[in-house]
């Protein structure tokens, strides 16, 4: 048997006015949805409903719908983004979930993450970390031809891997502490393995973990539930090229202060 035309699920949508509301759960029964629906579409329709009948509808944020902004930040039955691995909220469809279900819809929980309505979070957090040293600032010419400036392989795939990094937070709202440094880790070790971001190493990993450390966020307890949740499936290997360049960068500072004079 195919799967069905139509489809009716409950939902439990967290509604909060604002920073300073406590805010609350609050069920819509009965929601009639095609399986073929994402699930971004499925509150789209819901808010329709709820316009219509002069009600607020549900703030939630998006944008490219693709999995590719990372805007999309729900946590779906307690897991960010849904049930589906390697897939964000946009990307998740009712097709995952069977006819007669409750589905409960909350926003990222986290002390650096604070709601701002309903199921939108401030994440300016992960934009001052980027402005701490996230980018590359030495001249490096202009954009070069492919393949003409020699990088193995190995080193290239790497910097890609972690540079699929959509900073979407969903690995801190899936850590027990909260922490960030899966996507620290991302952004210092796609630059890391790339000569033009090699420069700046030391300075950015200093920077970055110390702006991290400011806004709030946990230490990482390897419990691997970022890479688990992450819908890029960015490796933990990436938090511990994080850890080796920061110390590295300590020390270094730490030896320049001490032939300086300083404490």
């Amino acid at each position: 048997m195919g799967a069905p035309a139509t489809m009716k699920v409950t939902l439990h949508v967290w509604r909060q006015k604002d920073r300073d509301d406590p805010g609350r759960m609050v069920a819509y029964p009965n929601v009639l949805v095609s399986p073929d629906m994402s699930f971004l579409e499925m509150l789209d329709v819901l808010n329709e409903r709820l316009i219509e009948k002069g009600e607020d509808p549900i703030a939630f944020d998006s944008d490219c719908r693709e999995g590719i902004c990372g805007a999309c930040s729900l946590t779906v039955n307690g897991i960010p983004h849904g049930p589906r691995k390697g897939t964000t909220v946009c990307q998740l469809h009712l097709r995952s979930f069977r006819d007669g279900d409750e589905i409960f819809v909350e926003p990222w929980r986290a002390r650096a993450f604070p709601v701002l309505r309903d199921l939108v979070v401030d994440r300016s957090s992960f934009d001052r970390i980027i402005e701490s040293g996230g980018f590359v600032s030495v001249r490096t010419g202009g954009c070069p031809d492919a393949n003409s400036i020699p990088i193995g392989k190995s080193e290239a795939d790497a910097a890609m891997d972690a540079a699929a990094c959509i900073g979407c937070g969903a690995c801190v709202a899936a850590c027990p502490n909260a922490a960030a440094m899966l996507f620290v880790g991302a952004k210092i070790s796609h630059l890391r393995h790339l000569p033009q971001g090699r420069a700046e190493q030391d300075r950015r990993a200093l920077a970055m973990v110390e702006q991290m450390d400011r806004e709030g966020f946990g230490n990482c307890t390897n419990y691997y539930e970022c890479e688990a949740i992450c819908p890029k499936e960015i490796p933990v290997r990436v938090i511990a090229e994080m850890n080796r360049d920061y110390l590295k960068a300590s020390l270094t500072a730490q030896e320049r202060r001490t032939e300086s004079g300083g404490p």
